[in-house]
Parts: C-alpha cells; sequence; structure tokens
C-alpha cells in the first residue's frame, strides 16, 4: 500500500479512501464488514463516511455499521484514521426542527456527540463540513471546532464541496485563532469533471490542504459502461445513462475506452490511476458495494500511465485550462 501525508498535517494515510455510502443502503452490515476487513487487511487505512449516510430513515446507519465493525475490537480502530462529516439535517420527515442542520455551534455539538455514539469510539480524527453554510460566521464554527479539540473528541476539521473562496475565508478566520485550520478538501474531481483544477485545487494547494477527490468514475461513467453494454448487455442507469444520452458525451467516452482498450487498461482502474498523478491529490475516494470491486480499485495503486496514455486523456478530457491567476501580468 502506498502512503502519503494528510496535507500539512503529521497523518499518513492510504493513498486511496475507502468510501462507506453504500453500507447498508446497497451493502448488507456484513458484506460491509467485509469489504473493511479486506480494505485494512490490504492496508487501506484511511475511511471517509457522513452522519447523514444511510439516507431517509435510515439517516445514520452507516456510522452504526462502522461502529459495530470497530467493536469487533482487533485493533481495527487504532488502525484506523476515521473521517465523517456534519452538515445535513438528521431529522425524520415531517419532524423538522431549528438547530438541527447546517454548521451552528449547537448543531456541530450535538451531531459530534451522536457520531461518536454510533461509531463506538472516543474521537473522530478527521470531522468534515460537508457543504458551505452561508448563514453561520466561520468565528463561530471555529470557535465550536476549537472546544471539540481541546476536549479531545475530534482532531483535525476538513471540508466538503467548498469553493476556493470559502477555503481562504475559513483558513483566514482560523489564522487569527491561532488554529491549524482547513487540513483538506473533499471535492468532485474526475477525468471528466475538471472545473476543481481552477480555484479549488490551487486554493487547497495553497493553505496546505489535502485533496480527497470524490465520484472518481463520475458516477460510473468512467468505468467503462459503453463496454458493459456491449459485451454483457448491462445498460447504463442513473446519472450515466442520461449523460449517455448525449451524443457528445457518449462519443467522448467512447474514445475514452477505446484509448485504454488500445493499451490494455481497465477504464475504472485507470481513471483512478489519474487522479493519483495529479498535483495535490491525496487520494481519491472508492465506493465499492462488493469486494470484487474493492480489488479492482487496489490494482489502481500500481498502474503507471504512460506519457501517451495520460497525453491521450487529456486530449479527450482537456478539462478548463490555466486558472485566472495564470493571466496575471
Amino acid at each position: 500500500m502506498k502512503y502519503t501525508q494528510l496535507g500539512r498535517t503529521g497523518l499518513k494515510v492510504s493513498r486511496l479512501v475507502l468510501g462507506t455510502m453504500n453500507f447498508g443502503p446497497q451493502t448488507d452490515e456484513p458484506t460491509s464488514h467485509g469489504i473493511l476487513d479486506a480494505a485494512l487487511d490490504a492496508g487501506l487505512n484511511f475511511v471517509d463516511t457522513a452522519n447523514v449516510y444511510g439516507w431517509g430513515e435510515n439517516k445514520g446507519r452507516t456510522e452504526e455499521i462502522i461502529g459495530t465493525w470497530f467493536a469487533n475490537g482487533g485493533g481495527r480502530r487504532e488502525k484506523t484514521v476515521l473521517a465523517t462529516k456534519v452538515y445535513g439535517s438528521m431529522s425524520r420527515e415531517g419532524d423538522t426542527w431549528p438547530n438541527e442542520d447546517r454548521l451552528s455551534a449547537l448543531n456541530i455539538r450535538r451531531a459530534v456527540e451522536a457520531s461518536l455514539k454510533r461509531l463506538q469510539t472516543d474521537h473522530i480524527d478527521l470531522y468534515q463540513f460537508h457543504h458551505i453554510d452561508r448563514r453561520t460566521p466561520f468565528e463561530e464554527i471555529w470557535q465550536a471546532v476549537d472546544v471539540l479539540i481541546q476536549q479531545g473528541k475530534i482532531l483535525y476539521a476538513g471540508s466538503s464541496n467548498f469553493p476556493g473562496y470559502k477555503i481562504a475565508q475559513a483558513n483566514e478566520t482560523a489564522a487569527r485563532r491561532g488554529m491549524v485550520g482547513l487540513v483538506s478538501e473533499q471535492c468532485l474531481y474526475n477525468l471528466a469533471e475538471r472545473r476543481a483544477e481552477m480555484e479549488v485545487i490551487p486554493a487547497a494547494q495553497d493553505y496546505g490542504l489535502g485533496v480527497i477527490p470524490w465520484s472518481p468514475l463520475h458516477g460510473g461513467l468512467l468505468g467503462g459502461v459503453i463496454k458493459k453494454e456491449v459485451e454483457g448487455g448491462r445498460r447504463a442507469s442513473g446519472r450515466s445513462a442520461d449523460a449517455l444520452a448525449n451524443s457528445t458525451v457518449r462519443a467522448q467516452v467512447q474514445a475514452y475506452e477505446d484509448l485504454l482498450d488500445k493499451h490494455g487498461l481497465e477504464p475504472g482502474e485507470a481513471a483512478l490511476a489519474w487522479l493519483l498523478t495529479r498535483p495535490g491529490v491525496t487520494g481519491p475516494i472508492v465506493g465499492p458495494r462488493t469486494a470484487e470491486q474493492l480489488d479492482s480499485a487496489l490494482r489502481a495503486l500500481e498502474l503507471e500511465l504512460s506519457e501517451e496514455v495520460l497525453a491521450g486523456l487529456d486530449e479527450i478530457f482537456p478539462g478548463p485550462g490555466p486558472s485566472p491567476e495564470a493571466f496575471a501580468w
């Protein structure tokens, strides 16, 4: 397993992040535990979740599954760098009350306590703000985080889905308080969606944040969907099907799959390997529903993409071009 440091922290984390969004809704508890065990056996030590995962009437279920896995012992908690998130409402439909969502100091305090109970642990290594909160000033957010750090309930704070200017605001506010500030940003970033290169990743690099891309296969679009249609009759569904209905997108994905087929590469593994070449990236989040999908993701760590392949990928998915700062005199 390949490791790196998370941003400017001393934490050493695996270059793949095990995402758990499917645990509960699509993957039952025994299978989820099996995937967690297999990941840890392979050296993958970075586990990401969120308090709302489980969704609907089962919000919190994913954290509970991880908690029962920790309770099995064997050093599971000690070997794991645990990340979870706060922002979304934990109320059941029709039972919404004020201060049960977003990033008020009150909700952060309540949410941490509830997550710790579900996760069956005494601390969270990386506590992430799932979205920006336009209603709550960063002074209040950092006051709440400072208390939790002093209490030993969280070690570091990170962001998710933050624009570049909010990363700057958050960390400048933290600096005025003498705090470390954000140490990571979890953003949508993959071959087909490269807008993060304009502002988010440059801001993260300037402030020393690790970048944790989510949806590295762009909802399955980069996982060989056309090849699966042809070979197995498995038609794309959901967002992938919607995207492929656009003839331009379909032609782009076909060119992508043809390029990788020419070089004997699997699309999903190549998409992950590409992210691992990108400046500032700590490691992409993979969300396996099965042990086989985990094995495929792990193979990406050993995959070295040639300059020819990298150039071909850039030609098919050129990205947004230079960031605005490149135009300065």
